[in-house]
């Protein structure tokens, strides 16, 4: 029986140590007397620590000159041809080699089973005999093509090819082959802001509609006219109202929806570049630099009796071709570039990403390539031993380089590029920070050649929505057909593949942005819906505003009220003594005569109304840009009262400005900065006399000596401007970068934080321009462009949210091309800057420090303390060592090494200034924010940015009163904190409230409904450190406990998921991005814009549908009240006064454009609405539709109906068609009156309507001959008639309404007579 294998991993047959060399049987202690460990914390240990000595020559050439044997390696075997390689893989692959059998037998010798690298050691396991399969596999290696029998069909990874691909589980985690055709199915990389698709459209549409009383009373009066008992009139006159209603609504919402598709058609469109990997061809299997691909045999046997010379050579040629192309010593793969629409990238595709690019879908970075390369070629450092197999070497020009027959001329991998393995990306659409943020490729990946990105394979989580974290693997296989086929095995061997750990760092999300020059090469790991900025977004929803539920409510009134009248005229006849029909037959016709009480049309009139306002607002030319998306809810625009902010790129331009800068007695700003480039320029001038190479230090006597003729106090002033400008072009991450833009060459610079960019920006502005910098030092120049300060980088602490400060230890050299001096005989100085807080503790004592950092935030500037300390030889070498020896500890690391830096160099630092940075903001930010609070609106800032640079943007845009308390709530764990912190904010709700997001997710898990019953009542609330999640519940939050409108804006990918919970969602279309403007209700180029989109056509769409909403009820109300009165006089019997034609054109030609020309009207005009924003207060009570004015609308239409009606039967008849003509004539004529009295201003097309349609009612009266005594209306009769019912109508509700104006006038009419 063979051993278990279960402790060991399977290693793949082409496995350099498959073969027994008991020739290079060596004692390992002799080499490397370190203690060998297989594998530390789940990693090969070849990851853990670095083998000393390069033992794989060794083995190497224990495998050449094994090559006689039929049992050697497989890079042996290459080199002999397949022939006899695949008879021995076929065979019983035990012939020519003992040890072998042996294995095979179960035994395995202490000496070949010794590890030949550090945690690598040979499994007795894997030398039994080989399956079929990995049979197979080694031939496929070999590029040898086995018939379709012969294939492992039940081998692993074949199972996929020819066979459907299995579903992609999205609870599990995913092995992704790189360049390659995956096992697995995985959802396409499509945007989708659409809220249907073809199949579910109509079913949500038709629920959505019939979800409304009104739409579903129609649909049971339509469907009753089916039933004969109960048909008046024609079936057409009910069905085709209802009809219309419903094309007319679908029709608007299947064109919104088509607007989306088109939209998010582009996004999907954008085109990317991709590597394509295909298979190598026959000429690319020549091996570099010229070399043979294989030995003459003579050499081959005599490798033994070979000089040591020869011996050495043959393993640097095995070495050469294990590091570039693997064991097969030819390229895995020929490499291409190829377009792809967003749309078509797949899961495990390759992308090329360059400056400025929208990373289209999940990735990992591989590699990096910057544009900044050297003249000519600067030979690399040579790698640690281990890493061999992975350099990605430059080849040497030969007809075997691969670079020239592969790649194409325009590849990354251009003499031009020189790969860093660093880039920064621009988060700020996904997660709100304004920081960019550092991304590395994998050591793994970075050195490897392009051609060999198909051996690569990445395993990670499942799809995740946590932006902040994520945790993976990057393998590098043998070959690439393992790929999907090894599964990923942590034994004690771990010989067949290198495997390194991937974490955030390593990752760029959907929606982020490429911000480094050169070329970034990512693999994409999860697409579409799986992305986190996907998974981070709420699906689209149907929104409905809230004019829509106050009429159904009122529709709800009307219908009780038709089905109590029904009942009371059936009952005053009695319900057994009804005539011709049973009671509740007379009853349901009732109902259905006095269905127009329940206008169907007034669907109609609302969304026509609001199809004009999103006209209004896409053509306003004061916003210009305006997209209206949705265009069911432009009435809630005049309802907002909480308006939830987005900060970066909304209320922020994210551009940074150095503002201030103060030097203990003076400070500089605006022009005055002209003053301290003076000084910059006198203290960095190096006079004629000096050396070309001389360079300056903070204490040479040439910078002592620059202003030797001034006074002792300007020399103190310019001294300290000196040195604090040289100080803060020191004491950053910043990088120097070029570009080109119209043929020109632009300097520019990288770095994580827009505020180091912003200094380093204004170091170059007043003289000291960063001219380079790498991971060892940085060369300052002057304004004369010549070379002043080179200072070597000892140690650098980088900036940390906990820590707030970042650090520098730097070496200054006196010579510009001289090599760096000893310590000795050198400045070593220490600079630190950080925010306030935390360096008014570390700088010495001094009396101005507190006073300038407050004025400077009062101002809304951020600000950062500069200081700077020198240290002696013996300092710096006492502080290395300790560090050093704090850096290896195993436990408490980070605080240890905090510890010693602040032990030995964050004390008593000279305090140099204080600088201050303005974060720009959006034009006319303030003003606009001012206004909509006295609109009544409360404003809440929801960023993903962090405290200090909320704080700041709080009170630079005045979001936050001058002097007003801010109350800050960071790093909440324990609920009792929290309690006392809500008890606090109960006490003081003058107060602005200032959360982080992990204070905010204590309060929404334990305290949600105190917290939010505290927090409305505040003036303002900023909440920073949010996820996108985060702010989607705030807002739906808000919207559940007021139950007022809550409007939300923002410009990124992290804002949809707010916009999307919002009743209002405007989006901005920001720099980066257009998915929040994609995915909201309306769209603005501008914040300032809001103001007037609010303000002003929030108001008119407000107040003109509530008009038409109540005059279209008033218009079905008072032809049911004329019914009324006819069925008494006629004994109850449920008969038509109206029918026909004269039912629909009442609702349709003689009255539908007079009311509907009400959308035209307004109350005020623009400028006197945003000068008086309190008018909006009134709109958000509701005051224009409420019950009040419902009844009052009902009380006038009973009591004009009452009259027309009645007045029309007493003067003429109780029916017959003189008292139709009467009646009908007045009810349309009174109708056109009534609507020409409620206009505030009129508009010509008012006019239009108006006496267009009495034309069109005269003109159409001669064809209303079988309804109308045409003979009576010719007499003076009629006329008299007509006139003094209209005016016992009319007169009475205009006297009314003027006596009402004037006892309590509205506050548009007081704010006109100033």
């Amino acid at each position: 029986m063979p051993p278990s294998t279960a402790r060991h991993a399977a290693r793949p047959p082409d496995s350099p140590v498959d073969d027994s060399d008991s020739d290079l049987d060596i004692d390992l202690e002799e080499l490397d007397p370190q203690p060998i460990s297989a594998a530390q914390h789940g990693r090969p240990a070849e990851q853990q620590h670095a083998p000393r000595i390069a033992l794989r020559p060794l083995r190497m050439s224990g495998l050449r000159r094994g090559a006689k044997r039929d049992g050697y390696g497989e890079l042996g075997r290459s080199q002999h041809g397949g022939d006899e390689d695949a008879e021995a893989l076929l065979g019983d692959g035990t012939h020519g080699d003992p040890d072998y059998s042996r294995h095979s037998e179960g035994s395995a010798r202490a000496d070949d089973d010794a590890p030949l690298l550090a945690g690598r050691q040979t499994s007795s396991a894997r030398r039994r005999r080989p399956s079929f399969a990995s049979a197979s596999d080694s031939l496929r290696s070999l590029n040898i093509r086995l018939p379709s029998f012969m294939s492992a069909s039940g081998g692993q990874g074949e199972s996929g090819e020819g066979e459907d691909k299995e579903e992609d589980d999205p609870s599990a985690s995913r092995q992704v082959a790189v360049g390659s055709v995956q096992a697995t199915r995985f959802p396409p990389n499509i945007i989708s802001n659409a809220k249907y698709t073809p199949w579910s459209f109509l079913p949500v549409t038709l629920y959505n509609e019939f979800s409304f009383f009104f739409n579903m009373y129609f649909l049971l009066v339509a469907l009753s006219q089916a039933i004969p008992a109960l048909r008046i009139g024609y079936l057409s006159t009910y069905v085709a109202p209802l009809a219309f209603v419903l094309v007319i609504t679908l029709g608007k919402e299947a064109y919104d929806d088509i607007e989306r598709r088109r939209r998010d058609n582009e996004a999907n469109s954008e085109e990317y570049t991709i590597l394509q990997f295909g298979e190598p061809g026959a000429d690319h299997r020549v091996r570099r630099g010229g070399r043979k691909p294989k030995q003459p045999p003579s050499r081959l046997l005599s490798t033994r009796q070979a000089p040591e010379r020869d011996r050495l050579s043959d393993i640097q040629e095995e070495e050469e071709g294990i590091e570039g192309y693997g064991a097969r010593g030819s390229p895995s793969s020929r490499v291409s570039e190829v377009g792809k629409k967003s749309k078509d990238l797949k899961v495990g595709d390759v992308l090329k990403l360059g400056k400025g690019q929208r990373v289209p879908a999940d990735v990992i970075i591989l590699k990096c390539v910057t544009q900044e390369a050297p003249t000519e070629d600067v030979p690399t450092e040579a790698p640690p031993p281990t890493e061999s197999l992975l350099v990605d070497h430059v080849d040497e020009p030969g007809e075997g380089s691969a670079s020239t027959s592969v790649v194409p001329a325009d590849d990354v991998q251009q003499a031009s590029g020189r790969a860093s393995g660093e880039s920064f990306i621009r988060t700020d659409q996904l997660d709100g920070e304004t920081d960019w943020k550092l991304r590395l490729a994998s050591p793994l990946s970075q050195t490897l050649a392009l051609e060999e990105f198909v051996r690569l394979r990445v395993t990670g989580g499942k799809p995740d929505r946590k932006v902040n974290e994520f945790a993976g693997t990057l393998e590098l296989m043998p070959g690439r057909e393992t790929e999907i086929n090894t599964p990923f095995t942590q034994g004690d061997d771990g010989e067949h593949l290198k495997a390194t750990p991937l974490s955030i760092d390593n990752t760029a999300w959907a929606n982020t942005v490429i911000a480094s020059q050169g070329h970034t090469l990512a693999v994409i790991l999860y697409t579409g819906p799986q992305t986190r900025s996907a998974l981070s977004t709420s699906p689209s929803r149907s929104k409905t505003g809230l004019l829509e539920y106050e009429i159904n409510s009122l529709t709800k009134i009307l219908c009780f009220l038709t089905l109590a009248l029904s009942i009371i005229l059936v009952a005053l006849e009695g319900f057994g003594h009804t005539k011709g029909a049973v009671w509740y037959v007379k009853i349901m016709r009732f109902l259905v005569l006095f269905s127009t009480i329940v206008p169907i049309s007034l669907r109609v009139n609302l969304d026509m109304g609001k199809s004009v306002y999103s006209r209004f607002i896409q053509n306003d030319p004061g916003m210009p840009g305006a997209v209206v998306r949705t265009s069911t809810i432009p009435e809630d625009l005049g309802r907002i009262e909480y308006l939830l902010s987005d900060k970066t790129g909304t209320l922020t331009q994210n551009e940074m400005e150095m503002k201030k800068i103060h030097v203990g007695t003076v400070s500089y700003a605006n022009e005055a900065m002209d003053e301290v480039a003076a000084y910059v320029k006198q203290g960095f001038h190096l006079p004629p006399s000096a050396d070309a190479s001389t360079l300056l230090t903070p204490s040479s006597s040439i910078m002592a000596t620059s202003n030797a003729g001034a006074t002792r106090t300007r020399r103190e002033i310019g001294s300290r401007v000196r040195d604090v400008v040289l100080a803060l072009a020191l004491c950053h991450n910043v990088t120097p970068t070029t570009e080109e833009e119209d043929g020109k060459v632009v300097n520019s610079y990288q770095a994580s934080s827009p505020d180091e960019i912003a200094i380093v920006q204004w170091t170059e502005a007043v003289g000291l321009r960063l001219a380079h910098r790498d991971r060892k030092g940085m060369t300052l120049e002057s304004s004369e462009g010549r070379p002043v300060v080179k200072v070597r980088i000892l140690d650098i602490f980088p900036f940390t949210s906990e820590g707030k400060r970042m650090g520098v230890v730097v070496q200054f050299l006196d010579r510009l091309h001289s090599p760096a001096p000893a310590l000795q005989d050198s400045e070593i100085w220490f600079y630190q800057k950080g925010a306030d807080t935390v360096m008014s503790s570390i700088v010495a004592t001094n009396d101005w420090l507190d006073e300038e950092t407050a004025n400077m935030a009062r101002e809304g500037l951020r600000t950062l303390v500069v200081g700077r300390k020198r240290l002696s030889v013996k300092e710096y070498q006492e502080f290395s060592a300790k560090y050093q020896e704090a850096s290896l500890a195993i436990n408490g690391r980070e605080a240890g090494m905090q510890a010693i830096v602040s032990q030995y160099l964050e004390h008593n630092l000279e305090l140099l200034g204080v600088t201050g940075v303005e974060d720009k903001l959006q034009k006319d930010v303030k003003p606009s924010l001012e206004l909509l609070r006295n609109a009544g609106i409360k404003i809440w800032m929801l960023t993903g940015d962090k405290v200090e640079t909320a704080r700041c943007v709080a009170v630079s845009s005045k979001l936050v009163a001058r002097g007003q308390y801010i109350h800050t709530i960071a790093k909440l764990r324990r609920k009792d904190s929290a309690q006392e912190n809500l008890d606090f904010l109960r006490s003081k709700t003058d107060s602005c409230l200032l959360i982080d997001g992990e204070s905010l997710a204590m309060f929404l898990t334990h305290y949600r409904t105190e917290f939010i019953s505290v927090a409305v009542l505040l003036p303002a609330v900023v909440a920073c450190r949010c996820s996108p999640m985060q702010k989607a519940e705030v807002a739906r939050l808000i919207k559940e406990y007021t139950k007022k409108r809550v409007c939300c804006i923002g410009d990124g990918g992290n804002d949809v998921s707010m916009i999307q919970a919002a009743d209002v969602g405007v989006g901005i279309v920001g720099k980066e991005g257009r998915q929040a403007s994609l995915a909201a209700d309306f769209s603005i180029e501008q914040f300032h814009h809001l103001t007037k989109l609010l303000v002003w056509h929030g108001r008119n769409s407000y107040k003109r549908s509530a008009k038409l909403a109540q005059f279209v009820i008033h218009r079905g109300l008072i032809i049911a009240v004329c019914q009324t009165m006819f069925s008494i006089a006629k004994d109850f019997e449920p008969e038509g006064l109206y029918m026909d034609w004269l039912m629909v054109g009442y609702a349709t030609v003689y009255t539908a454009a007079p009311v509907l020309s009400l959308v035209l009207d307004k109350d005020v005009d623009e400028n006197l609405a945003s000068l008086y924003p309190e008018l909006y207060k009134e709109l958000t009570s509701g005051r224009s539709l409420s019950y009040r004015t419902f009844f009052v609308w009902v009380f006038v239409s009973i009591y004009q109906g009452c009259l027309i009606q009645g007045l029309s039967q007493v003067l003429t008849a109780v029916e017959g068609p003189r008292m139709v003509a009467v009646s009908y004539t007045v009810l349309v004529l009174n109708e056109l009156l009534m609507v020409a009295i409620e206009i505030t201003t009129w508009h010509w097309v008012m006019v239009l309507s108006i006496v267009g349609t009495a034309l069109m009612f005269v003109v159409s009266i001669p064809f209303l001959g079988g309804y109308f005594d045409l003979g009576f209306i010719l007499t003076l009769g009629f006329l008299w008639r007509v006139a003094a019912i209209l005016a016992v109508s009319l007169i009475p509700t205009y006297i009314g309404k003027l006596i009402q104006r004037t006892m309590k006038p509205p506050s548009y009419r007081k704010v006109q007579g100033i």
